[in-house]
């Protein structure tokens, strides 16, 4: 377990446990933007939706004070495995550590997030994450 939540899981166990777990959800923590203009991680092929709720929201760039009531309004449980992706696996600790505080034991941060870290020329999708990862997604 980690300080605050259930734990770290990488982009690629993410997808096993979304794979072969009909009740696994992945949250996507980003903001708007970044779902329209980067992309979003794609689980039609599994039969599932990715769960969009902004943590901080855009463009005022503060934390979302309604997240944990939009998760369950989402139809999340306290008992599933709740998966969280932000851009490179920082803003979903908070978010993990948000629903493990609201009563959800299984709040997992996917680590290295979407986009990864940035490679030598400071581009993110390169150097670790989602994409990087070779996983389904879409723009």
């Amino acid at each position: 377990m980690a300080d605050g939540y259930a734990g770290d899981v990488s982009p690629g166990d993410a997808w096993d446990w979304l794979e072969g777990d009909a009740d696994t959800v992945l949250v996507d923590c980003r903001t708007a933007a970044e779902w329209n203009y980067v992309g979003l991680p794609d689980l039609t092929g599994l039969g599932k939706a990715t769960v969009t709720v902004e943590w901080v929201d855009f463009p005022a760039n503060e934390r979302n004070p309604n997240f944990v009531d939009q998760v369950r309004a989402a139809g999340i449980g306290p008992d599933q495995r709740v998966l969280f992706l932000c851009r490179s696996g920082v803003r979903s600790i908070g978010a993990a550590k948000a629903l493990t505080e609201a009563g959800y034991g299984r709040a997992y941060n996917v680590l290295e997030g979407f986009e990864g870290d940035k490679d030598d020329a400071g581009h993110r999708a390169t150097v670790g994450g989602w994409k990087a990862a070779g996983l389904p997604w879409r723009q």
